[in-house]
């Protein structure tokens, strides 16, 4: 069947139309996030760790209701957007005192997966406060991690999905853009890595992304339901060598 429009790689056909207006009849004092997920449920419009593509899936209605393709339901409520104005994250009070030794002299660290507990608040503030490019919140998968020295914050890393297209990536990994398709989820992007001014402590850098590379794929299965297999980062080649990335 002739595709109508086609909306993030998904082509929509006239009869997945009327699969949307039966949903929207059979319900039509339910909300638009029950309409979403009914459609998704009932295409199988799923991300890769198994949740429903609500979010894109509500994006697709609105576009089908402005092309006048279909009626949703009156709207019940407008949810709050943590994303339009978003307040700097607060200044973390902190021991600044120098650190300066050998990265040996610095173990045991403990580098602790931040996301969704009450430490994301260290990161966040120390990456606004510290970080050259600041703090914004990342889009979609993302992990955040602060490494301690005997309870003294050092450093902060953070992941989250990989960009779309990348030439010299995807002509390096070999793949066609259909498995770039499939797989991209398998891929990490290091959207920030901080040591704190006051740590000048030489390989420690190295170190560190040695200890969050062994752990990265399993913290990333427990909370988005797959595994990373490739690490990919940008270096400002203006402002640092990214010769830590070559000693991990």
């Amino acid at each position: 069947m002739e595709a109508i429009m086609t909306y993030r790689r998904r082509p929509v056909t006239s009869e997945d139309i009327a699969t949307i207006k039966r949903i929207i009849d059979a319900h039509p004092d339910k909300s638009r996030r029950f309409i979403s997920q009914e459609v998704c449920r009932q295409w199988d419009w799923r991300q890769p760790n198994g949740f429903l593509k609500d979010m894109v899936c509500r994006s697709l209605l609105l576009i089908l209701e402005s092309k006048g393709f279909i009626k949703l339901p009156p709207k019940k409520c407008t949810p709050p957007n943590p994303l339009a104005k978003r307040k700097r994250p607060s200044k973390v009070i902190v021991d600044e005192t120098l650190i300066h030794c050998s990265v040996t002299d610095l173990l045991p660290i403990h580098l602790n997966q931040v996301r969704r507990t009450p430490f994301e608040k260290i990161f966040n503030g120390l990456v606004s406060e510290y970080h050259y490019l600041g703090y914004t919140q990342p889009i979609g998968e993302h992990l955040k991690y602060v490494a301690f020295f005997n309870d003294r914050p050092i450093a902060c890393l953070a992941w989250g999905s990989a960009p779309w297209y990348i030439g010299v990536r995807d002509r390096f990994i070999g793949w066609s853009k259909k498995i770039r398709e499939n797989n991209l989820h398998l891929i990490a992007n290091n959207l920030r890595f901080l040591i704190l001014p006051w740590v000048q402590v030489p390989c420690l850098a190295s170190n560190l992304l040695a200890l969050n590379r062994h752990r990265l794929s399993q913290d990333w299965q427990n909370l988005y339901h797959h595994p990373v297999y490739l690490l990919e980062t940008f270096v400002d080649t203006e402002r640092y060598l990214g010769t830590c990335y070559k000693a991990d």
